[in-house]
Parts: C-alpha cells; sequence; structure tokens
C-alpha cells in the first residue's frame, strides 16, 4: 500500500517512518509532510492508498486538510498527541487512530484493517461523515457510527434507548426496535456517550435517560423504560442515578 505521512513535527514523521519499515512491510511510503498545503498537493500527486495524519498541525488540523482534498479515495489513520476534542470527533466517525508515542502492536493491527478495506475495496464515507459533523452547529442533532462487518451504520444519538454489555461486544437497542452488534466494548460507548447525558447504571448497561418511563423497588432498584424493558442499577451507582433523573 502506498502510503504518505503527515506531521508538523519532523521527528514525529522520522520515528513513525522508523516504525513502518520495521513493523508492516506491506507499506510503501511515497511521501513525507510537515505542512498541510503539501501534503495536499502529495496526495493530490500519488494517490495513496493511506495517509497517516496528525490532528493538531500548529494553525490548521488534520480536518483542514481533509477539507482540502477533493478525491478522499485513500484510508485515513489519525497519529496525535491526545485531544480530547480531536479524538471524541474520530471516535464518533468509527475512524482509526494512534496516540503517540506510537505502540507498534496498535499500529500493525490499524495497518491491517486498512489494508483488508483496500484489498477488498471496501468504500465508506466515514471521513466526509467526520467532516460533517464537525461542521454542524451546536444544536444539530449528533449522530454516531457504529461498524458492522459489511457496513457503517449511521444513527441519531437520540434513537439509542439503551446498550448492553456482551463480553467485548456492545449491544446496541434503539427506539424503534432494532438492535445492533458492535465489536467494541461498552467503556468505550460510556465515555463516548456520557457527555450526551447517557448513564451507565451498571457495568454492563447504558441507558438514555429520556426513554426512562419509572424507577423500579424490585431487587433494590431497576429502571423501567419506555419499551417495557427492565434495566438494573448497581447498588454503587444509584444515588447518582437517582439524582440525575430527579433533576
Amino acid at each position: 500500500m502506498k502510503a504518505i505521512l503527515v506531521d508538523d513535527e519532523l521527528t514525529n514523521l522520522e520515528n513513525l517512518h522508523i516504525l513502518l519499515e520495521k513493523y508492516c512491510k506491506e507499506i510503501k511510503i511515497v511521501g513525507k509532510s510537515h505542512s498541510v498545503a503539501d501534503a495536499v498537493a502529495l496526495i493530490d500527486s500519488h494517490k495513496p492508498d493511506l495517509v497517516f495524519l496528525d490532528i493538531q498541525m500548529g494553525a490548521q488540523s488534520g480536518f483542514d486538510l481533509l477539507n482540502m482534498v477533493e478525491e478522499r479515495t485513500f484510508e485515513v489513520i489519525f497519529v496525535t498527541a491526545f485531544d480530547k476534542y480531536g479524538i471524541q470527533a474520530v471516535k464518533f466517525a468509527a475512524l482509526d487512530y494512534l496516540l503517540k508515542p506510537v505502540n507498534p502492536i496498535e499500529l500493525v493491527t490499524a495497518v491491517s484493517k486498512a489494508q483488508n478495506k483496500v484489498k477488498n475495496k471496501i468504500q465508506t464515507d466515514q471521513v466526509s461523515f467526520l467532516l460533517q459533523q464537525l461542521t454542524k452547529a451546536e444544536k444539530a442533532v449528533p449522530k454516531i457510527a457504529l461498524p458492522q462487518q459489511y457496513e457503517i451504520r449511521y444513527l441519531a444519538i437520540s434513537d439509542i434507548l439503551r446498550c448492553e454489555a456482551d463480553n467485548t461486544y456492545t449491544l446496541f437497542l434503539l427506539l424503534d426496535g432494532d438492535k445492533i452488534l458492535v465489536s467494541k466494548p461498552l467503556k468505550e460507548y460510556s465515555d463516548l456517550l456520557k457527555p450526551h447525558g447517557f448513564l451507565r447504571t451498571h457495568q454492563s448497561h447504558l441507558v438514555n435517560p429520556e426513554a426512562v418511563k419509572s424507577w423500579l423497588k424490585e431487587d433494590g432498584g431497576m429502571l423501567l423504560m419506555n419499551n417495557g424493558d427492565k434495566v438494573p442499577v448497581s447498588k454503587p451507582n444509584r444515588d447518582v442515578v437517582k439524582g440525575i433523573l430527579g433533576q
């Protein structure tokens, strides 16, 4: 796979180059850039399969770069220092990211996933979805991307009734009765959805408080959802859940 590396710090570019040459023999690096404008020219010229992209690049960002590229036919792996806003946006779009310093095992996993998409010509609009979410007004209904084996499901957060842990998977139960199983743990989605009001009632359960019908006193405390589901509330979470629902 032809790859381009983009980072405003030259040391990071060289470190990533070394890691890719050592652990990812399937990657052919065709260009490196430390500026957005130069990176856009490289992408237009080389038509890469994969772009490793930093989020924060001085006055501009990796998101700015993606907006400037006319044909986004490549896979993207974000490589960044911790940036809460940027990473949250990337997670909502179900795109891959690596934190600096890059872990070789995580790098190999991300490259393998990208290679599978390129090899099987799996085209998704995750990057377009990411950029759309970043430019929406604050009052717009936020959406989340849920990766499936053969597709990416996009749904409004307000359409989620609750989430339930299923070993290392997460089962999404929607207001219309639909169910979606995603191969990521519940903690991943708990961290994403808590800022949108979702409540972690139990180690295996996350609920949309807008879909809670009542508090049941049976078994020490349970929530009755609008669809009739009963969701347990663990003892350590009872006071917090009651307090938030009471508000």
